[in-house]
């Protein structure tokens, strides 16, 4: 009977790369599994060629030969379909499932990664727009200096488990699924230490507060992240520490709002100064300017100062001012004051001295059909 083409089988393009060819060999073998199947020839059958497919196709050297000669130019190099090392359904898909069940290959004996840390850190606005350096404190776990993470007495090393036989997992049937739990006896190292280190109760990491300076980049916003790498926690087993990640928060500013790289405020003036136009005096993050305001000026009104918003931590023009204006009601006036604004009133009278006031009126009457 003549073979199928391996790319049919794994259901992929002759142009599939090595990641893909990975998935779909999996959803392959996952379906067809024998653990999955029992008593049915004809799925063990497809697995054992989507297993030598796998073999062919993975293999760089064999795939070249395979695409040129086809199955002539590759008979006699795969292992004929019946055995994948290990043969269980946990050994094809542990690194798939051992978050799940508790293990997984990447676990399995030797040094472990140490975990990432966050660092949440407040900052004003001027220092986040500006830059800035800062000491933090941060708990964590670091390797022992005794035994140099190890775990062990000094001149004594760790023995091989003898629950997992060093493989750092052990196997338990859950019906038709073989599945591969971390160690119960040596928690995934696959070794056991006899004789601990009396510094860290074999333990190789102990905990302790490191004190970092934190180099801020002008320009950084609420949500970026800082990468400190080397400086989470210790590795397991003397395996390599994991990266602080320092998480900016930027406090709300009693003056300014940002947006991207733009600054944001309000000015308020007095009516006579919106009316008659003057000169205000305005905060920015390098000190006070002086912003004419002409005659006329409505509140809301927006006045751009350029270049004196933020340059963006990625890149990028710096950003502008824009102040908008608060045209600000009088308020404790005296009897005096109110009289003369009265007669100011009366001489308002007949002109067109309020243009949106008079629209608005026009709009109204015109809602009511009068």
């Amino acid at each position: 009977m003549a073979k199928r083409d391996y790319y049919e089988i794994l259901g992929v393009s002759k142009d599939v790369d090595a990641a893909e060819l990975k998935k779909a060999y999996r959803r392959v073998a996952m379906k067809f599994h024998p653990d999955r199947n029992p008593d049915d020839a004809s799925a063990e059958e497809k697995f054992k060629e989507a297993n030598e497919a796998y073999e062919i196709l993975s293999d760089e050297t064999k795939r070249a030969s395979y695409d040129r000669f086809g199955h002539a130019g590759v008979d006699g190099q795969a292992g004929g379909g019946g055995g994948f090392s290990g043969g269980s359904f946990s050994d094809i898909f542990g690194d798939v499932f051992g978050d799940i069940f508790g293990g997984g290959r990447g676990g399995r004996g030797g040094p472990a990664r140490g975990s990432d840390l966050r660092y949440n850190l407040e900052l004003n606005l001027e220092d986040a727009v500006k830059g800035t350096s800062v000491q933090i404190k941060v708990p964590t776990l670091v390797s022992c200096k005794t035994c140099d993470g190890s775990g062990a007495k000094a001149g004594s090393k760790p023995v091989t488990c003898t629950t997992c036989g060093g493989h750092g997992q052990v196997r338990m049937q859950q019906g038709f699924f073989s599945v591969q739990q971390t160690c119960p006896s040596c928690r995934g190292r696959g070794t056991i230490i006899a004789d601990p280190c009396r510094t860290c109760n074999g333990q190789g990491r102990m905990e302790e507060t490191k004190t970092l300076q934190v180099k801020v980049p002008a320009g950084v916003d609420t949500g970026d992240r800082i990468r400190l790498s080397g400086e989470g926690e210790a590795g397991d087993a003397g395996g390599p520490p994991g990266d602080l990640y320092v998480q900016v928060h930027v406090r709300e500013h009693a003056i300014f709002k940002r947006d991207g790289a733009d600054l944001y405020c309000e000015v308020p003036i007095d009516f006579v100064d919106a009316a008659l136009g003057g000169e205000l005096e305005v905060p920015t993050l390098d000190g006070r300017v002086k912003l004419k305001v002409p005659a006329e000026t409505q509140t809301g009104k927006l006045f751009k100062l350029r270049g004196k918003g933020v340059t963006p931590v990625r890149g990028g023009g710096v950003g502008d001012l824009l102040c908008r204006v608060v045209v600000e009601t009088p308020v404790n006036l005296t009897g005096k004051q109110k009289e003369l604004l009265r007669e100011f009133q009366n001489t308002m009278k007949g002109g067109k001295y309020s243009p949106k006031q008079s629209s608005w009126f026009d709009g109204v009457k015109k809602f009511f059909g009068e």
